[in-house]
């Protein structure tokens, strides 16, 4: 099993974030906010851009980080930075992820905009979802726990794509 990333690397990380938020600046001729950086995401995503509520905060990986340091350094952190530089300039209207916005960023980064990497991530730790058995009227379906609990909480109903038949819970 791999290790995550140390403490020196985490500053490397952190020290690249903030250049980028920099050269974000000198672009847009103002000063950004700076939002936490956190080291707790897990799972297939090397980084992570949130905002909840009215606060914003960048996710990175340690595993994956720890795999592939250089190449996470130089793609994924601006990639994260870029996010929230479009989200500064557009406030809180909704946009394309990784829209016309986003890749103008990149673009001023000097990044290209890529969305996703396909890299071996064997060995690093991953999320697993537990699954529910439901029924229809024709055979057995494993159900995500989300959604699972939205079923439970009255919010959504499953149909069955071959029967359209309701999905009932074991």
């Amino acid at each position: 099993m791999i290790e995550p990333i140390d403490e020196g690397q985490r500053q490397q990380v952190l020290a690249e974030t903030e250049r980028y938020m920099r050269l974000a600046e000198q672009w847009l001729g103002r000063e950004l906010p700076r939002i936490p950086v956190r080291f707790d995401l897990s799972g297939s995503c090397a980084g992570m851009f949130k905002v909840q509520g009215g606060t914003s905060w960048i996710r990175y990986n340690p595993w994956i980080f720890a795999r592939y340091f250089d190449y996470n350094l130089a793609g994924t952190v601006p990639h994260e930075v870029a996010h929230h530089v479009v989200e500064c300039m557009r406030g809180r209207r909704r946009v394309k992820p990784h829209g016309a916005e986003w890749q103008a960023v990149m673009e001023q980064f000097g990044v290209e905009p890529e969305v996703t990497f396909r890299l071996d991530l064997s060995g690093i730790p991953q999320r697993r979802q537990r699954t529910h058995t439901y029924h229809c009227g024709c055979r057995e379906h494993q159900i995500s726990t989300t959604r699972h609990n939205r079923v439970q909480r009255g919010v959504a109903e499953y149909l069955c794509h071959y029967c359209n038949g309701r999905l009932r819970y074991a």
